[in-house]
């Protein structure tokens, strides 16, 4: 497939099952490639040497540097709770390419809620930002970038809940993102829409209307693990106590409705051929778990 040379490649955890000398040789495949590349991976070396790459040469593409700080800085915080120093390297860089208006190049490819309007990249940003540890917010860079994160929301009305709850989760860090108002609306908002189930469904979060064949979304779709754990996990954050009713249904859900592969699922809000939203609705109900005290077979 590589010697294919396609103009993108979308890997999702390109390191599982490879031994030491393949992993070596793709990361020298991707320092040389020149098409766009999407990565998810918890891989933490192999994002780091992303970012040595990064540090010598041009990035292909904008994204590719955002969302490797926000990978960085995330699992910084979950782990160490002080950022390793290429971190500090990725997240000064995303800064360095910041555009005028505040936001950064993005992938508008119909692929919602993640990759479908450059506002997400502001909201993305925002929350990479807040999560770093050591006070990253408060370094020269940040706060210059975060000036031109609070211009672009002056000028940009958030075009849907689910960037609303982004930024809510940003917000609960940094000031001067979202009023006190705004903060209260929007969990207003995610309150509504809670099932009769305890869940949540992404549908309803945008609300995402159309798939890519005209067929509609269903807005009363069943409940689904992105949306639950997304919702349950800043609902927390926002500072909604575990024991609110409302968490404590999401949790039920959440426990109940785990699939034998140890996945959330959730249905593409496009096609149905592959539900990539999957991975990162599973990511978001361990966290929403773990946010409501709820013991993880790790921790055991």
């Amino acid at each position: 497939l590589l010697l294919q040379e396609p103009n993108l490649l979308l890997l999702d955890e390109p390191t599982n099952f490879l031994d030491l000398r393949t992993q070596i040789l793709l990361e020298h495949f991707l320092q040389g490639y020149r098409g766009g590349c999407i990565i998810v991976s918890h891989d933490r070396t192999f994002l780091e040497a992303t970012v040595k790459k990064l540090e010598n040469a041009k990035p292909k593409n904008d994204y590719e540097v955002v969302a490797t700080a926000y990978a960085l800085a995330g699992n910084d915080a979950a782990t160490f709770q002080t950022h390793h120093p290429l971190t500090r390297v990725a997240l000064d860089r995303t800064w360095t390419i910041q555009k005028d208006d505040g936001s950064w190049e993005w992938p508008d490819c119909s692929w919602p809620p993640l990759e479908h309007d450059q506002f997400f990249s502001v909201a993305f940003m925002a929350v990479a930002t807040a999560i770093a540890p050591d006070n990253y917010a408060d370094t020269p860079a940040a706060r210059k970038g975060l000036d031109g994160i609070r211009k672009y929301l002056k000028a940009n009305p958030v075009p849907e809940l689910h960037h609303k709850a982004t930024l809510l989760w940003a917000a609960t860090k940094i000031d001067g993102l979202v009023s006190d108002s705004d903060k209260k609306a929007t969990i207003a908002e995610l309150r509504k829409l809670q099932q009769a189930d305890g869940g949540w469904n992404l549908p309803a979060l945008g609300p995402y209307l159309t798939r890519r064949d005209g067929t509609p979304n269903r807005m009363d779709a069943p409940s689904d693990g992105y949306a639950t754990g997304f919702v349950t996990y800043i609902l927390r954050q926002a500072g909604v106590p575990a024991n609110d009713p409302a968490i404590a249904k999401a949790v039920v859900w959440l426990k109940q409705n785990q699939r034998a592969s140890g996945r959330w699922f959730t249905r593409s809000l496009q096609v149905d051929k592959a539900h990539y939203i999957t991975n990162a609705g599973s990511a978001f109900a361990i966290m929403a778990l773990d946010s409501a005290g709820e013991k993880l077979a790790a921790d055991e």
